[in-house]
């Protein structure tokens, strides 16, 4: 059986929405930007080789609607089939685990997984109307389904409150993360995984806009909550709304072998959890207990550990769930979606690049990506590095 491995991955730097550097890139032309400057770094590829292009994207309307894969692959000039799918946050984790499981099942070589998301350009549309939802599943309706169309700030309110996590807990890993990715930018270490961007003035954009260089634990204390009166979730320990895009050339093992192409890591095992809505937070263990399982592995097996920040009130006992300390230099050690930011869509494939990044730089072996995903489900990961 052929095993699925990661020859090539970067990604745009994060824009802030709506104020941010990217702010006038369509997300279709931003991500067909990507996946030509990461095709660039494996000349031995022959494009016509491509399977299909797999994007993920958090809401796929407006500008990234369409069946946005496939105007991708054009916009790349690809003569590659596209399809798009959407698992929210783990949209293009989920695109990575389709083309895993392609190669294992030998229906291809070759696949490019895209993610990319633009909150800026909602504004022109997106998939999820609220208008349309089906009146069934609102609060108070007589059927009593769990709340699908619950606020994610509204969980993370829950989640702390259930896990008893304090709000000075929040703010703390909330400063961490941006201290850890300030020092990262300043080491050059983001540099490896970033693919620059040009912008319309002429600049060219090639740091993230998120990470605050100025923040102390006093200013994230006066914040207001952002969810709920007398709630502890707040703007500086919570994720903001981005914009970006990020691509990740998956291949079998024959193939790379085959072109003489050095994989950077093999596709280990995969997990995928499903829990109340209200308590999605949690999602990331037992997703990851799955992905652990299948590969044969314990949590003392790896190396780094990336838990997506949509909030650091869910990532703090997921953290704990996983039988990982917050504080633990393994997990996030490059700051995370707090700092960095999370563009839906994007994030899956960004977090793999940081992952992969992160592994070469320590000299790690193993890494575990994992998140929570709207609407009650978690998903992971597990990658070793190869190079």
């Amino acid at each position: 059986m052929p095993e699925p491995v990661v020859v090539a991955c970067g990604r745009s730097p994060i824009g802030r929405a709506f104020k941010g550097s990217l702010v006038d890139w369509r997300p279709d032309d931003l991500a067909a930007f990507v996946v030509e400057r990461v095709l660039d770094r494996i000349p031995a590829l022959d494009r016509d080789a491509i399977d299909d292009l797999i994007c993920g994207c958090g809401l796929p309307g407006g500008e990234q609607g369409f069946n946005l894969g496939r105007i991708v692959s054009i916009l790349s000039r690809l003569n590659v089939p596209g399809t798009t799918v959407t698992r929210y946050c783990a949209s293009s984790l989920q695109s990575t685990r389709m083309a895993a499981h392609a190669i294992r099942a030998g229906e291809g070589d070759v696949f490019l997984s895209v993610g990319v998301e633009s909150t800026t350009r909602y504004q022109y549309g997106t998939s999820d109307i609220p208008s349309c939802r089906n009146p069934r599943l609102e609060p108070g309706s007589t059927d009593r389904y769990p709340d699908i169309y619950i606020q994610m700030g509204d969980t993370a309110e829950i989640v702390a409150e259930r896990e008893r996590v304090s709000r000075e807990e929040m703010d703390r890993f909330g400063l961490r993360s941006q201290e850890r990715a300030v020092a990262a930018q300043d080491a050059g270490f983001f540099e490896r995984e970033i693919v620059p961007v040009p912008l319309q003035d002429g600049r060219v954009m090639s740091a993230d806009d998120g990470p605050r260089r100025n923040t102390s634990l006093e200013k994230l204390a006066a914040l207001e909550p952002a969810f709920r009166e007398g709630g502890s979730v707040t703007a500086g320990n919570s994720c903001p709304l981005n914009d970006g895009a990020a691509a990740v050339v998956v291949m079998s093992d024959t193939r790379a072998r085959a072109l003489g192409i050095q994989p950077l890591a093999r596709i280990v095992s995969t997990g995928l959890s499903a829990l109340e809505p209200e308590r999605m937070g949690l999602g990331p263990i037992e997703a990851s207990q799955q992905a652990l399982t299948r590969a044969g592995m314990t949590i003392g097996d790896i190396d780094l550990v990336e838990i997506n920040e949509a909030f650091a009130a869910q990532v703090i006992p997921s953290a704990r769930g996983l039988g990982i300390d917050p504080s633990d230099d393994r997990l996030n050690p490059h700051g995370g979606s707090i700092a960095l930011g999370h563009p839906f869509g994007m994030t899956g494939a960004r977090i793999l690049c940081t992952l992969l990044n992160g592994l070469q730089t320590t000299g790690g072996q193993v890494g575990l990506e994992t998140m929570c995903v709207g609407g009650g489900m978690g998903m992971a990961m597990i990658l070793e590095r190869l190079a």
